[in-house]
């Protein structure tokens, strides 16, 4: 049964989902709505497939850093997780058809030295600092030379451009002050003026941005034994090629409450380290104590029980894994897939009477609104998808490996195959980002090769339906792997 907390969290990510998509003309019989034929698959560009090829066979921390000048160049404007897409082969080649170098996607062994050198000199430019703030006791970044004019506020610091179009305030409550709840229903106030363009609310921390008809907004604020510390950052709409880039360093750099004692390595808040830098640095104290023995730990990966104590996941999720736990008991890892894609686990008695789900062996087409499931300690957690070409787009957090993607209607059209191994978190939280999928159809050989029958899709779920409608029937088979010592 999910927790309390939980069913709120399903809510949030429900506000967060556009309209379902309009449907077809309406068929002769209403058990005979056709579906509209897939468009066709865009050729493959092989200058596209080269990059890709280059930049995967670099090291992670690489792949991140190319990613984090770029951000400081102003050529890529998204999160810095390593993993390659059509955003970071345009911004590579932005950036060398502007150094007059052939545009191929490829860094040379001199235009990397080079992209690195152009970064840096954007921030030493900028005067991007790191310092603490002892109004608020948060330790933060911040363009000076932009920034250029500070000023107190009430438990905070103002920095401000000096014609006032830039903003960042940091603020502070002591215990007891204020929570969570409260600051996340201001923050979300929409009104004529104003337009919530994203949101999410955890257990210690919130972050929502948005936008007014001249000018746009950060906001973040974190819980912790100290109280809640966070910042704003808001700017002029004209400013946004410039100052969008700023809001990712500020949000990384971002630690509200660097004196605390990192978080016991068994909870999930100890995942959230703004921008990957300094583990647990950045993260905001727990309120919950240490895990006791036995119980469910951070999860490393997701999975999917098909009853009988038979637990579906991807493979990858498991490979730094040798000793997996569900509900906290060991589980044996029984049947792999040729591809090596997936893996089959037994043990324990979660969710026994669980049903595999219906199974859409066709693939999404590109554009399509999915449903992910990812396991939590707690519960299951459900973000709105967009599906790619063998992939999805969504806001998935450290866990989701194996986590079932679902299409409107309810039924599986694949997995997540794996989650970075060092996520680059904003804020602690991971953006959308494309994620890899094990399609539908190797699942249902692999299941068929293991006996397992997939279900049949419920009546009351037709195509369309919207999110929690979709995600319902299998929230409940969503399971939390963790690692054994």
């Amino acid at each position: 049964m999910m927790q309390p907390a939980r069913l709120a969290v399903l809510g949030w990510c429900l506000l967060l989902v556009p309209a379902a998509h309009a449907q077809g003309p309406a068929p002769a019989l209403p058990t005979a709505k056709p579906r509209p034929p897939a468009p066709a698959q865009p050729a493959a560009d092989p200058a596209y497939e080269a990059a890709r090829a280059a930049f995967e066979a670099l090291p992670e921390a690489q792949r991140r850093a190319i990613q984090d000048s770029l951000v400081w160049t102003g050529d890529y404007n998204a999160v810095t997780a390593g993993t390659f897409g059509r955003r970071t082969y345009e911004g590579i080649v932005g950036w060398q058809r502007r150094q007059g170098v052939e545009p191929t996607g490829i860094l040379t062994v001199r235009d990397r030295p080079a992209l690195d050198a152009a970064g840096e000199a954007v921030r030493k430019s900028l005067r991007f600092t790191v310092q603490a703030d002892p109004a608020s006791g948060a330790v933060i970044g911040v363009p000076e030379k932009l920034l250029a004019r500070k000023s107190p506020l009430p438990r905070g610091t103002r920095w401000q451009s000096t014609d006032g179009r830039v903003t960042l305030d940091t603020t502070s409550s002591p215990p007891g002050g204020t929570d969570l709840d409260a600051l996340f229903e201001r923050a979300t106030a929409v009104t004529p003026e104003r337009k919530v363009t994203y949101k999410v609310r955890k257990p210690d921390f919130l972050v929502v941005t948005g936008e007014t008809p001249t000018g746009r907004f950060y906001i973040r604020h974190a819980a912790g034994a100290d109280g809640i510390r966070g910042f704003t950052m808001s700017y002029d709409k004209t400013l946004t090629a410039e100052v969008d880039r700023l809001v990712i360093a500020v949000a990384n750099s971002f630690s509200p409450f660097p004196n605390a004692a990192p978080a016991p390595e068994a909870t999930p808040s100890a995942t959230l380290s703004p921008g990957g830098a300094r583990p647990g640095a950045g993260a905001p104290a727990p309120f919950a104590p240490p895990p006791l023995p036995g119980s469910v730990a951070r999860p490393v990966a997701t999975g999917l029980a098909l009853g009988n104590g038979r637990v579906l996941t991807a493979a990858a999720a498991l490979e730094t894994c040798p000793s997996p736990l569900i509900g906290g008991a060991p589980a044996r890892l029984t049947l792999r897939d040729p591809t090596g894609a997936l893996a089959l686990l037994e043990g324990g008695q979660h969710a026994q009477g669980a049903q595999p789900p219906a199974i859409r062996v066709e693939a999404p087409a590109s554009g399509e609104a999915l449903v992910v499931l990812g396991a939590e300690a707690k519960g299951a957690a459900v973000a709105p998808g967009t599906a790619g070409a063998g992939s999805v787009f969504a806001p998935l957090q450290p866990g989701a490996g194996g986590a079932p993607v679902l299409d409107r209607s309810g039924r599986l059209v694949g997995l997540v195959a794996r989650f970075p191994a060092t996520p680059r978190l904003i804020a602690g939280v991971m953006p959308p980002t494309s994620h890899a999928l094990v399609p539908a159809g190797t699942i249902a050989a692999f299941l068929a090769q293991a006996g397992v029958a997939p279900g049949e899709l419920a009546p009351a779920h037709p195509q369309g339906a919207s999110l929690g409608a979709a995600a319902a029937p299998v929230l409940g088979s969503v399971v939390a792997i963790s690692c054994g010592r």
